[in-house]
């Protein structure tokens, strides 16, 4: 008996998961277009005047897809520029084919593609959190690309410690699916809201942020998935990675907090700076893990003085 109400139970809760992915998937549908790439399909929205000189490419971190740097940091410069946001491999309405292709060296070269195939040559990179990571290995592997790189709350370096049991338990075979498909979406509806204010802490989540921002897309199961494989696997990428970061030799700009308890800025943003050439550090006290969010007029600022510069540069250059 108790076998038999278990796998009934499992089986109600997959028929409920099945019930909200249709349900979250109308309630937030793709907004842009798809550009397929080598392993992934990628979900992209171009916005604000495609004349309008050097455009700005905006990557998301984890746990979120790209409305969470459309709203308001990228309606605020696509006012005046060409803004590119894509939901990363695996996030958002994008999809790849393997979940183990959660590193950002494997993201990097498929962004990169993705931006050819839009005859984007050159671009300015703003990244949040995860996608620090993602933002450094696209300058290390694909520097041409890369005309400058503004970077809120980056992920940079190897930390102690995990990044949480459950995306542990979700990215294990057999048992993290079985989960997936069951509990993660019934359950996550319940606790998704206050994730998302601890996130924003010491600063107020914004009324509406968890529907403006798409957020319960990231509880369909493949998505949830892929997030995990990303976080699992993020800590031994970057300790690969860091040792170059030397090599980068673009502009760089990187704005944190001092009180950021989701990515320390004393692990992660100091000692990148340090290492990189071209790098400006810009430290604010009482700012959260939400820069984008929280300073969004500051980081405007800085992405236009970096574009200001480098637009005499490359006529230098030429």
């Amino acid at each position: 008996m108790i076998v038999i109400s278990v796998v009934t139970a499992l089986a109600l809760l997959a028929l409920v998961t099945q019930a909200g992915i249709v349900a979250v998937q109308r309630a937030h549908p793709p907004q842009g277009r798809m550009i397929e790439v080598d392993g992934a399909t990628l979900h992209v929205v171009d916005i604000g005047p495609r004349d309008s000189g050097m455009p700005i490419v905006m990557l998301h971190g984890a746990s979120s897809n790209l409305e969470a740097m459309r709203r308001p940091l990228g309606d605020l410069l696509a006012k005046d520029h060409r803004i590119i946001l894509i939901d990363r491999p695996g996030h958002g309405w994008s999809t790849r084919a393997r979940r183990q292709d959660s590193t950002p060296g494997i993201q990097a070269r498929m962004v990169d593609e993705a931006l050819g195939k839009l005859g984007i040559d050159r671009a300015v990179f703003v990244v949040h959190s995860w996608s620090g990571a993602l933002g450094t290995r696209i300058a290390l592997d694909h520097a041409g690309r890369v005309a400058g790189l503004v970077m809120l709350a980056p992920v940079t370096h190897p930390w102690r410690g995990g990044v949480g049991r459950y995306n542990e338990i979700i990215a294990t075979p057999v048992i993290g699916p079985l989960l997936a498909y069951t509990v993660t979406l019934p359950l996550g509806y319940f606790v998704a809201e206050a994730g998302a204010r601890s996130v924003f802490l010491p600063q107020t989540m914004p009324n509406g942020f968890v529907k403006d921002s798409a957020t319960p897309l990231l509880l369909r199961p493949r998505e949830f998935i892929a997030n995990a494989y990303d976080l699992v696997t993020l800590k031994e990428a970057v300790a690969a990675q860091a040792p170059r970061y030397a090599e980068i030799l673009a502009p760089v700009t990187i704005i944190a907090g001092e009180p950021d308890k989701t990515v320390s800025t004393n692990i992660h943003a100091r000692p990148f700076a340090a290492m990189v050439p071209n790098a400006k550090l810009i430290v604010l006290p009482d700012l959260g893990h939400m820069v984008q969010n929280a300073v969004p007029d500051l980081v405007k600022a800085e992405i236009e003085t970096m574009i200001r510069h480098i637009v005499p540069a490359q006529a230098a250059a030429d």
